[in-house]
């Protein structure tokens, strides 16, 4: 089997949003795990879970990892250019060679399932066991996994793992998880394990269930605000941070010098979250202050605060809902508070577009709002959402081609401008694809 036969295999599966509602889809998760001989059981693993944040502190916590000389396997949703970038291994993404053969691997788990009562699997449940097989197959030391969509029937929760990882609890998928804060933390509680320890940075309602949650499990919980100790340094860039962080988890304390090469508040309680996680397992996987700083400033995030200085400079976040909206503007108004924005964004229909725009209006600029196309996912009319921000008093105008509003906001931008392309993970994916191939002047900054 090629890459390209692959793919087509993967991308004729039940799309993941179509299962998520369906109560016995971890059923349907083990009957496939099970027909590949229970892959996940061959490594331990960390999981990540959260509404904002989970896949950067996964990413740094495998960083980490890796850095420290362990093989860390690393499995992340979604992905920006290539399905292969959903398995990776000490940060190198699986080989379309390699991703083909395992497909290949598949093929007969996805006749038993086609067979069963429960049907194909499902775009996501055919990616996390490609992911699972593979990191099997490699003997990694140990795999950092991201929850797909909140938590206690997400198909990744078949792990048994050796610490759970929550970052924070927002309001998002709330169609599927619940309309509250608590029914969302109470869902995303379910990767809490017995006996497997909780790092979280959840505060809040949140945070008293994760800790209710983790006492019946019998397990110890650590709230990484109660345990490091945050302090920005001078900034030698302005695409980047510096900071200390001092932690009392271990005894002696330890002082870590980060050098972090993405911009964003968020990204350093991030970052803060995932050294906390190391410490936690450090019995198992010393890390060493050398591993979390080389590791931390070595780390890639292609799409988080991801800054070209072209003309104009354009950034590409893949913020997707309310909270990473405001996590951005606060991120702009922190490294970019001088320039007005003109934002690209399109939204999908599922998302609160109203607490988006809300967010992101906080940032001095205008909207071009346009669409994207995938077989997955309904985006929203980019003349509904210039409707939306018009009502909230801020300048928008839609543009129905991603491309051509891409062109449109870069047009409009003064020289002291920033364009910012945003709102939705497929928008970034193909105007970043679209500028690499096209536009780009000087390539990415560097820190």
């Amino acid at each position: 089997m090629d890459f390209a036969t692959a793919e087509r295999i993967l991308n004729a599966a039940q799309a993941e949003s179509v299962s998520r509602r369906f109560p016995g889809r971890l059923d349907r998760m083990r009957l496939l795990l099970d027909e590949l001989d229970n892959p996940q059981t061959k490594f331990p693993s960390i999981h990540v879970g959260g509404t904002a944040g989970k896949g950067s502190t996964a990413t740094m916590i495998a960083a980490i990892l890796s850095a420290a000389g362990f093989k860390a396997g690393l499995h992340t949703k979604p992905h920006l250019h290539s399905v292969t970038e959903r398995a990776r291994i000490n940060g190198n993404a699986i080989a379309q060679e390699r991703f083909a053969e395992l497909m290949g691997e598949l093929l007969p788990a996805i006749d038993v399932m086609e067979r069963s009562e429960f049907g194909r699997p499902s775009y996501f449940e055919l990616l996390v066991a490609l992911a699972f097989i593979y990191f099997a197959h490699e003997r990694v030391d140990v795999a950092v996994v991201e929850v797909g969509i909140g938590g206690s029937l997400d198909g990744t929760n078949v792990l048994q793992p050796i610490e759970s990882v929550l970052t924070n609890v927002g309001f998002d998928h709330t169609d599927v998880l619940g309309d509250t804060i608590e029914a969302i933390a109470q869902d995303k509680a379910g990767i809490i394990k017995p006996h497997s320890p909780v790092v979280t940075a959840a505060e809040g309602a949140a945070l008293e269930i994760f800790r209710e949650t983790a006492r019946r499990a019998n397990t110890q919980l650590v709230h990484v605000q109660d345990v490091a100790k945050i302090e920005h340094l001078p900034n030698e860039t302005p695409y980047g941070q510096a900071f200390s962080l001092t932690t009392s988890l271990t005894t002696p304390r330890r002082r870590y010098d980060v050098r972090l090469p993405v911009m964003g508040e968020f990204q350093v309680r991030n970052a803060a979250t995932a050294i906390v996680a190391c410490e936690q397992v450090e019995a198992r996987f010393p890390i060493g202050s050398a591993s979390v700083t080389s590791g931390l400033a070595s780390v890639s995030l292609p799409g988080r605060m991801e800054f070209y200085p072209s003309r104009p400079p354009l950034l590409f976040d893949v913020a997707h809902n309310a909270d990473k909206a405001s996590a951005l503007a606060q991120a702009l108004a922190q490294h970019f508070p001088e320039r007005r924005c003109v934002f690209a964004v399109a939204i999908s229909e599922s998302k609160d577009a109203a607490g988006m725009i809300d967010a992101l209006a906080r940032v001095r600029g205008q909207f071009i709002f346009t669409s994207f196309s995938v077989t997955h996912r309904e985006p929203m009319s980019p003349y509904r959402l210039a409707t939306i921000a018009q009502s909230h008093g801020v300048p928008a105008r839609a543009v129905s081609d991603p491309v051509e509003a891409l062109s449109v906001a870069r047009r409009v931008a003064g020289p002291d401008d920033l364009v910012v392309v945003t709102g939705s993970t497929f928008l970034v994916a193909t105007l970043l694809e679209w500028f690499l191939e096209n536009a780009a002047v000087g390539g990415r900054a560097r820190v």
